[in-house]
């Protein structure tokens, strides 16, 4: 049976000349038009919008590399966003995520595998994402290991790719 198809059209690349600056911008930062963004290109103001916010959330905060790319794979998974999930593998990869550790994030529970920090960060992200609120004692642990800055920075991860999973599903984008 085939995947469903995307619900809204792709905007191929360089097919609208009122885009150029911001497909100009997404090039810069990503190197390419993701499938993403050509559904993205259907609102010039989102595109621009969500271009800003992502790029600030993946290259611009303090998250370690490898501790985001596990916010990522973990909110793809509690969201059923197998694309996004799939495109962060070679992400977090890079950033040195173990093999063990992406399985072991696809778990209903938190693994052994997975340091004090990473369970306590998973934490939030399970809570943020799932029951949507965070239990006082948690916050209260990230905030005895992170800075206040550091606090917005995750916080931010976790709702941002909550945002991009359930775009992704909603509009069935997809492989």
């Amino acid at each position: 049976m085939a995947a469903p198809s995307v619900r809204v059209p792709l905007v191929e690349p360089g097919s609208r000349p009122e885009l150029g600056d911001i497909e100009a911008r997404i090039l810069k930062e990503r190197g390419r038009i993701s499938l993403l963004y050509q559904v993205l290109l259907n609102s010039a103001p989102i595109a621009q919008g969500w271009e800003s916010m992502l790029t600030a959330v993946r290259n611009r905060t303090s998250v370690p590399a490898d501790l985001r790319e596990l916010i990522i794979l973990r909110v793809a998974v509690l969201n059923r966003a197998r694309f996004e999930f799939d495109a962060h593998i070679p992400h977090a990869q890079a950033a040195g995520v173990s093999s063990e550790k992406m399985e072991a994030v696809r778990q209903s529970t938190l693994a052994p595998v997975f340091n004090e920090a990473e369970r306590r960060v998973l934490a939030l992200t399970d809570h943020m994402t799932r029951d949507i609120e965070v239990p006082e004692a948690l916050m209260a642990e990230i905030g005895q290991h992170h800075t206040p800055a550091e606090v917005v920075e995750l916080v931010a991860t976790v709702a941002a790719y909550n945002m991009v999973s359930r775009f992704l599903v909603a509009l069935n984008v997809g492989h």
